[in-house]
């Protein structure tokens, strides 16, 4: 088997006067006259995480030929921190933004297909109900949240099935504000461990991932909030419910049985998509692309490949 090619750099993103970098990382030929199969863009999660722990994908372009493109978003990892600016300047029209400037630097702006996993997936569906892309052929959502008030419906009940002292801790260390201690960080692994990511130990990218949130906070803080579970920033009544509608493009949807993105929080896309599909993986939570990594990356390359849906 020939060598996949893999390349990484920075991509200049300019918001008004001001002008940003964005990492990039490319594994495949994205060419159109040598590649097999139209590229895929990863879009990461969070808000405020970074590429790392959905390195996963980057496995497609051996698998099934299909040139992968990651990225950092600005503010995390290896693209621009902006510690300094003010929380109005998060919003998901600005990683959208982003988002288009990277397609369309890599010409591919008229034949390619859309990842996204989590705040990813959101981001991906606001993208495609507001932008229309016109050369978006696919777009798989994964782990995805309709609507903020459902992913809050769902951790609460995921919460209440925690060990009591863990739920004692959590609840008092968000209503002191006191979420940067060692004790609620320790009570909130209990929780990742069931409804994050199950493998054990922590995976590398999971680990590294982790690591760039705990770095810098400023876009997670802005619009999660500083707690993990009382959502209190820009998204908190974040919803694409009402426009999916306006999604036309064949769209596979993925999450797990001990997700934190539940069934409610996928419903709406499955019942509203007018051509999508879902699959549920049984032994997975929140990253499948970890806890059944052949058979996540199998059904993706599959869909991603298929000739006509």
């Amino acid at each position: 088997m020939a060598d996949i090619p893999s390349s990484e750099g920075f991509i200049e993103f300019r918001v008004g006067d001001e002008s940003f970098k964005t990492w990039y990382e490319i594994r495949g030929d994205i060419s159109s006259k040598n590649r097999k199969h139209r590229p895929l863009i990863g879009v990461h999660g969070g808000p405020g995480a970074s590429h790392h722990y959905i390195n996963p994908i980057l496995d497609l372009a051996t698998s099934h030929n299909i040139p992968v493109i990651l990225y950092d978003q600005i503010g995390i990892g290896n693209s621009t921190h902006l510690p300094d600016k003010p929380k109005e300047f998060w919003k998901p029209e600005l990683f959208i933004d982003e988002l288009e400037n990277l397609i369309n630097h890599f010409g591919i702006q008229d034949d390619f297909d859309l990842y996204g996993h989590s705040w990813g997936a959101m981001m991906s569906s606001q993208f495609v109900s507001t932008r229309q892309p016109k050369g978006l052929k696919r777009l798989v959502l994964s782990n995805p949240i309709a609507a903020m008030d459902l992913w809050e419906e769902a951790t609460t009940k995921l919460l209440s099935e925690l060990p009591q002292d863990v739920q004692d801790t959590i609840k008092r260390h968000e209503q002191a504000g006191t979420t940067d201690s060692k004790e609620y960080q320790d009570a909130v692994q209990v929780f990742n461990g069931r409804h994050s990511c199950r493998v054990d130990p922590i995976p590398d990218g999971v680990r590294k991932t982790g690591g760039d949130i705990f770095r810098d906070r400023t876009v997670w803080n802005a619009m999660n909030g500083p707690a993990e579970f009382e959502i209190l920033g820009s998204i908190k009544h974040w919803s694409i419910i009402d426009q999916l509608h306006k999604i036309e493009v064949p769209t596979l949807l993925l999450n797990g049985h001990f997700d934190q993105a539940q069934d409610i929080c996928v419903m709406p896309f499955f019942q509203k998509l007018r051509k999508v599909k879902w699959v549920h993986f049984a032994l997975s939570s929140h990253m499948p692309q970890w806890e059944e990594r052949d058979k996540y990356l199998q059904a993706i390359g599959e869909f991603l490949t298929v000739p006509e849906l």
